[in-house]
């Protein structure tokens, strides 16, 4: 039963959900966000929809029709290609976010995001760090920074984030997909990586 809630968990919070979920919730905030028209933010998500959920999907999808590629990932080598596509494919959504005359902290998030991929690719060679974890955890440190930065009170929104965040990171060292520290600095890592970027550029 345990292992079950845990394994929905890990799908409902996927890494590659995380954008989406935190560009339309940025989009929905009480942040300025709202004075943006419903045609600019629809243009933005379909950007971010493709860039960090359907093409990572689909390049996962092809790497998956060759035998020696495991869809679980248990292995470290088998992270390598999947966070190389992720990357290329998230500048690709910074690239197109560049073209469209809209806030910056758009463009801010999205290059934030590849460069939590970019660093966890370097780990991941040597050392099996969670992306679940730094997916929450970019999330995390992302709508803290924007807290500071205009001076909102999104206390509700940052508690319901961090419950995840614990959820998620019980969920897997359950699954035994990582161990506490392996989990821990998937946290730390894109926890820092966004907040610094989005609260200091």
């Amino acid at each position: 039963m345990m292992k079950n809630i845990a394994k929905a968990l890990s799908y409902a919070f996927h890494p590659f959900l995380i954008p989406s979920l935190g560009f339309l919730l940025l989009m929905n905030s009480d942040f300025y966000f709202t004075l943006i028209s419903f045609e600019a933010k629809k243009y933005i998500m379909v950007i971010v929809v493709l860039s960090t959920l359907i093409l990572p999907l689909i390049s996962l999808s092809l790497l998956m029709l060759t035998t020696r590629f495991k869809l679980n990932l248990d292995n470290t080598s088998d992270r390598i290609i999947p966070l190389i596509n992720t990357a290329l494919f998230y500048y690709l959504g910074f690239y197109f976010l560049g073209k469209l005359p809209i806030f910056p902290i758009y463009k801010l998030m999205l290059i934030s995001s590849v460069l939590t991929v970019a660093i966890m690719l370097f780990i991941t060679i040597r050392w099996k760090i969670s992306g679940h974890m730094a997916a929450i955890g970019g999330l995390v440190g992302i709508f803290l920074a924007l807290s500071f930065r205009l001076n909102f009170n999104g206390s509700a929104l940052l508690s319901a984030f961090l419950l995840v965040a614990g959820l998620l990171g019980a969920s897997r060292i359950l699954l035994s997909k990582h161990t506490p520290l392996q989990v821990y600095a998937g946290f730390a890592l894109g926890f820092l990586v966004n907040f610094l970027i989005i609260e200091f550029i």
